[in-house]
């Protein structure tokens, strides 16, 4: 047997078929995540980076008749004039004005009856967990035009749920509270599925141990399952402020039963309003850039601030 010293051994050259296979191995890696992220980036690119890249295009344009208008409307360059006029709007500040209350009652309703619920069936007190599950869940299987309508029915001066009201729910001091229970009405069955799934993932072990240490189920509640769950509660909360400043179809449906729902009650119904009826689709895409910016920033915050309480 040939033993080969150290300065041998190096100059003896490595196989021909092992010397570029790590090479081979990662551009073939990478060629295969390549091929399986083509589809989701052509998607992507078709549903998201178009449209948006299409609404910048229109919000920078308007239409304007030349001459006596015999020839029809022309496409003029306006720049950020469609901007300014959206922001200049009495109207849109209504709307958003409108949207920010329906945010500032809506959520920490909806969220509290669905983190209640949650907790309230992941507990030990309540039987029968799936049937109440698939009964607080039921409504968010409705679609949303039928709730509308249900609601509507229910709110007008036939029924008998109005004598039981204070107030007129679709009076003008009413809307607001309405759609607000429309929605929370809707919405507090689906969040309730996400947050007892969470809890579904708290571990038993500590839970156990808090009850060794005599907490109750309140105690065990607040200071164990809610703050194990807290990424969850963010996330929920994330997509509702997106979902709630895209209000449309519950307003759309009550401004068929009352006046109290202006053509522009809320930004969507303002975009539509403008795209639709005005026809004024520069206006209409210059507001839906708006109102995109103003989600995304809500979104960045709510993010910034569940990074700061998980640290």
């Amino acid at each position: 047997m040939t033993v080969l010293t150290p300065e041998r051994a190096a100059s003896v050259p490595a196989p021909a078929g092992r010397a570029g296979a790590p090479v081979r191995g990662r551009r073939g890696r990478g060629g295969a995540g390549l091929a399986l992220a083509t589809p989701f980036a052509i998607l992507l690119t078709v549903t998201v980076l178009v449209p948006i890249g299409y609404a910048l295009y229109l919000s920078l344009f308007t239409d304007r008749l030349s001459g006596l208008g015999f020839s029809g409307p022309r496409q003029a360059f306006v720049a950020l004039g469609n901007y300014v006029d959206v922001l200049t709007d009495s109207a849109f500040h209504a709307s958003l004005g409108n949207v920010a209350l329906f945010v500032l009652v809506h959520i920490p309703i909806m969220l509290g009856l669905a983190l209640g619920l949650a907790l309230l069936i992941d507990s030990a007190v309540v039987r029968l967990k799936r049937v109440w599950s698939l009964a607080v869940f039921l409504p968010y299987a409705v679609p949303t035009v039928i709730t509308g309508l249900i609601w509507a029915y229910l709110y007008s001066p036939n029924s008998g749920l109005t004598a039981l009201l204070p107030f007129d729910p679709l009076g003008k001091t009413g809307i607001l509270p309405s759609i607000v229970n429309i929605a929370t009405w809707q919405w507090v069955g689906y969040n309730m599925i996400i947050f007892y799934t969470a809890l579904q993932a708290v571990p038993r072990d500590v839970l156990e141990a808090a009850r060794a240490d005599g907490a109750g189920g309140i105690r065990t509640a607040w200071s164990i399952k809610v703050p194990m769950i807290r990424p969850t509660m963010f996330v929920a909360l994330v997509f509702t402020v997106i979902g709630s400043l895209q209000l449309f179809t519950e307003p759309l449906v009550l401004r068929g039963f009352t006046g109290s729902v202006t053509s522009t009650w809320s930004p969507s119904l303002y975009v539509y309003e403008a795209a639709f009826i005005a026809n004024d689709y520069g206006r209409a895409a210059a507001a839906s850039v708006l109102l995109a910016l103003v989600s995304a920033l809500l979104s960045a915050l709510v993010m910034r601030l569940s990074a700061r309480r998980s640290r």
